[in-house]
């Protein structure tokens, strides 16, 4: 193994770290545009693992909250996670663990609808549309609806 390719690939990923949390297929994706060395590459991820500098779990865990924040719902984030290398099983855990998603769904479609549920049908329908692709769940566009039926 080349020690000066390894130490600047790894000085790379550590400036890719600095701005913010990655995945670990994120930084090696990133690496690998800018080195032709999967070998090294590798070498780096697993070091950056055992130093603990990468971490998906942890990367999960902010990429949620930093999404909830923004308003999207639990589907459209896990989407999200599998399209970054995190395993399903983790991205389930920490979805349902941060909890909340009827408030953000209610929350969203109030900023966006500020006039609240409407009863004519296809206008209903175009506002349901607009929380599933935000990616909440059906249980928690309904849960939206649902004040409107008392």
């Amino acid at each position: 193994m080349n020690e000066e390719q390894f130490t600047i690939i790894y000085n790379k990923a550590l400036d890719l770290l600095s701005r913010r949390e990655h995945s670990k297929k994120e930084i090696s994706d990133k690496l690998l545009i800018r080195f032709d060395h999967k070998e090294i590459i590798d070498l780096v991820i697993n070091k950056l693992n055992s130093n603990n500098l990468i971490n998906d779990y942890r990367f999960a865990e902010l990429y949620v909250m930093s999404r909830k924040r923004k308003g999207f719902g639990p589907k459209k984030i896990a989407f999200e996670l599998l399209g970054k290398g995190i395993n399903e099983s983790v991205s389930k855990e920490i979805i349902s663990n941060e909890g909340g998603w009827n408030q953000v769904a209610k929350k969203v479609f109030t900023k966006k609808f500020k006039e609240g549920p409407c009863q004519e049908p296809k206008l209903k329908l175009k506002q349901k549309s607009f929380l599933q692709n935000r990616g909440f769940t059906f249980r928690e566009i309904e849960s939206v609806f649902a004040n409107d039926m008392l």
